[in-house]
């Protein structure tokens, strides 16, 4: 066991370790270079090592494809079944902070979902050790993470709370509504919570606002927005959820999502149509440009090879065709598959 203060550890989903690792790169890259990644495929995370990890560790909300980034202080191996706080426990006294709380998590893969039950154990136990020592200060800006990657290896890392996500494993866990006609609607309702913070949902999603939704039907998306009692137009030649319709905020217009024109502008438009990323972006692109809407939320569906480069091409399509400052944010969430969610508006603050 070794301290690695020059080391990151980034949770993925799994398959997009090596997206994942080129967009940490890039950032490495930014802040003068040199480091490297270690991952294996199908893990889902990212071991990455760099003299720029500080300047790297701040950047969660910049990186689309990393869940969450923490700082690793520790790495344990070997760690004995029957106790293992006797291997991770002087890994974590060897750090002088003290902790808001203490999370014991692992990668979402399918080998480590196994390791579930003993990371709730594990848990218990350290937050119980922690506490002994006095080491828990609900005021802290300081969380202790364990990241169990088997049942007897594991990081020990850090994560500020106010720069990382406030979710085990970057993941918030969310319930599908059983009035929601599919269960798309978690992407958006994910969508909403990781990339707007708590004021921004209050300011920007009010009752009464307009919306649009391009390619609608049932209405998964459509629900969110009427949920939250906008009047949406539902754009889509399918039909939509006759439960949503009877909510009196929905109009559906059977029509192409790429050749609708609303009348007059509106405060959201959403998106999660099939097709191309380079033609879903232009399309958001003329959106924002033409000042049809304020606020959009989109999909870009990613090929199967070269995803971080397509990702890259599709963000420069958006900034080169608004010719504007854009606040652009992005997350590949848990609830998309081969895919990467986009926050866009008309702004200089931005994650991106």
């Amino acid at each position: 066991m070794t301290a690695h203060s020059s080391r990151l550890l980034a949770w993925c989903r799994p398959g997009f370790e090596g997206e994942c690792a080129q967009e940490l790169a890039a950032h490495d890259a930014a802040a003068g270079g040199g480091g490297f990644a270690r991952a294996a495929r199908g893990s889902g995370f990212v071991e990455y090592v760099s003299d720029n990890a500080a300047a790297i560790a701040g950047r969660w909300r910049h990186l689309v494809f990393a869940r969450q980034l923490l700082r690793v202080i520790g790495h344990a191996q070997q760690m004995p079944v029957r106790d293992r706080l006797s291997v991770l426990l002087p890994i974590i006294e060897g750090d002088p902070r003290r902790w808001c709380d203490a999370w014991v998590e692992a990668p979402d893969s399918d080998a480590a979902r196994e390791l579930a039950p003993l990371c709730r154990g594990l848990n218990a136990a350290l937050v119980a050790a922690l506490k002994k020592q006095q080491r828990i200060d609900r005021g802290s800006r300081w969380r202790l993470h364990l990241g169990l990657t088997a049942t007897d290896a594991a990081f020990v890392a850090a994560a500020d709370v106010g720069e990382t996500a406030p979710w085990p494993g970057g993941i918030p866990r969310l319930r599908f509504p059983r009035q929601a006609p599919s269960r798309s609607t978690l992407k958006l309702e994910e969508a909403l919570l990781v990339l707007l913070d708590d004021d921004e949902r209050e300011r920007w999603l009010k009752p009464g606002m307009r919306g649009v939704d391009l390619g609608a039907s049932p209405g998964g998306w459509t629900w969110q927005l009427v949920n939250r009692s906008l009047h949406v137009t539902a754009v889509d030649n399918g039909p939509m959820d006759a439960g949503l319709m009877a909510s009196g905020l929905v109009d559906h217009l059977r029509a192409d999502g790429f050749r609708y024109r609303p009348q007059k502008p509106v405060d959201w438009m959403v998106c999660d149509m099939v097709e191309q990323p380079s033609r879903v972006a232009a399309r958001m692109a003329e959106w924002l440009a033409e000042g049809w809407c304020r606020y959009t939320v989109f999909n870009l569906k990613l090929p199967m090879k070269k995803r971080y480069d397509e990702v890259e091409a599709c963000f420069a399509i958006l900034r080169e065709a608004v010719a504007r400052p854009l606040d652009l944010r992005a997350k590949q969430l848990y609830h998309d598959r081969e895919e990467i969610t986009v926050f866009a508006r008309l702004g200089t603050a931005g994650a991106r």
